[in-house]
């Protein structure tokens, strides 16, 4: 038999070719393997749902990928050459930043309407990176570098030129791709004819912020330190029990965040807090159990903050800004941490659905401080929902900012953060 030759440079693939077949049926495996990581969860995912989802046997699958990992691997890879391609697309478009940073954005929700309508694959969020081990981890967090690099130039050269606001860039571009990343949990709900206005809106999010003064808003200095939670008093034994079961809860926190949930053992936990694990089995049930447990300590502390954010007496503006500075607090502090949503689900259906029902609630009274400012003229005419979506995806993402700046003053890398958000990118008058 003939050896499948290369296809002349610009002539149509054949798909008589055995490699670009199998390219073809990977490519396959890959959008279908994304798609079910990024509502069920790399750990929920079995390689049997992938293969029954594309009418393969499992066998027939282990041609292309032998392991989980390896798959979860795969599809990492294969977003991020995804958004390195979107980024090469965008340059050679476009020479000034605000076109390149635009661009991108309206890409990225163009993608994610082509995989809805099976226009295009689907691409995996960029969740459970602590999932993977040794030179696999390597591997895309050094291509996850190379592409918040490139972005972050893209407000370098902004700043250079004058386009954009002086600014700090790691902060901005870390809350920048904290709320695209975070995307495909809320754009589902998005109709499809809507989409592409909803890309638009979120440029003009990015690009002019939420105030509507004029000049530069500028936060007032705020106590952000006190914790919002009553603190645990006494010797009686069911008061002693909850600082004890607080602490699995702070550390178990500390580590599904650094970690993920497969990666973390309860003996690490153990360990971290010097205690037996019979000790640990006396206040929590399993990891499962610690893991739900966690993010109800973290959603207690969130809608307290939003309680005492909207008692006070100021705008609606003012509201979102305390609130946002306070929850950086407590992600990245010894306060907190408050817990991602990447380990979400390793959850069950039931118990997973309950965090999100709460998670919804709290992200609303994000939207409903922005209504609040739009009535009394603190914040610009715009979408609620969206803004509201695009902030919860930056906080979720905020402890991740001391992987790429020091933040020996909190509260100014709170503002350095969640500036772009306040003010935008573009030149205030």
């Amino acid at each position: 038999m003939a050896e499948d030759k290369p296809s002349a440079p610009g002539a149509p693939a054949s798909p008589f070719n055995r490699t670009v077949q199998h390219d073809a049926k990977r490519l396959a495996i890959l959008s279908q393997a994304a798609r079910l990581f990024n509502y069920k969860g790399s750990r929920a995912t079995t390689l049997k749902d992938i293969a029954e989802n594309l009418g393969l046997t499992k066998t027939s699958l282990y041609y292309y990928v032998k392991t989980k990992e390896e798959l979860i691997y795969q599809c990492y890879m294969a977003a991020l050459d995804y958004h390195h391609g979107i980024l090469d697309t965008v340059e050679e478009r476009h020479a000034a930043p605000a076109d390149r940073l635009s661009a991108y954005f309206v890409l990225q929700f163009d993608n994610w309407l082509a995989a809805l309508e099976g226009r295009g694959p689907h691409i995996a969020a960029l969740l459970e990176i602590a999932s993977l081990r040794g030179s696999h981890r390597k591997d895309v967090e050094a291509q996850y570098i190379a592409m918040f690099k490139r972005l972050r130039q893209y407000l370098r050269d902004g700043m250079t030129d004058g386009s954009f606001r002086t600014l700090e860039p790691t902060a901005a571009t870390r809350a920048l791709l904290g709320s695209v990343d975070w995307a495909f949990s809320w754009l589902h709900k998005v109709p499809a004819s809507e989409i592409g206005a909803t890309a638009q809106k979120a440029v003009d999010l990015f690009m002019h912020g939420l105030y509507a003064g004029e000049g530069d808003y500028l936060p007032p200095a705020r106590d952000i330190g006190d914790s919002p939670l009553a603190t645990v008093q006494g010797f009686d034994r069911q008061q002693q029990n909850k600082l004890k079961q607080d602490a699995f809860y702070k550390t178990g926190t500390w580590l599904f965040n650094k970690q993920g949930f497969d990666g973390t053992s309860l003996d690490e936990i153990a360990d971290q807090l010097q205690v037996s694990k019979g000790a640990f089995y006396y206040h929590i049930k399993n990891k499962e159990d610690l893991l739900f447990n966690c993010y109800n300590r973290s959603l207690d502390l969130v809608e307290n903050i939003h309680k005492q954010a909207g008692d006070i007496e100021g705008t609606g503006l003012e509201k979102v800004e305390r609130t946002c500075r306070r929850i950086f607090y407590f992600q990245n502090t010894s306060e907190g941490p408050l817990i991602r949503y990447n380990s979400i689900t390793a959850l069950p259906m039931e118990r997973r659905r309950e965090i999100l029902k709460r998670t919804d609630a709290t992200n609303e009274c994000f939207g409903n401080f922005i209504r609040e400012g739009i009535r009394d003229g603190s914040v610009r005419d715009i979408d609620p929902t969206l803004a509201q979506n695009l902030i919860a995806g930056a906080v979720n993402a905020s402890m991740e900012l001391s992987l790429w700046r020091k933040l020996d003053d909190i509260d100014a890398a709170a503002l350095d953060y969640f500036d772009i958000f306040f003010n935008g990118l573009l030149p205030r008058t």
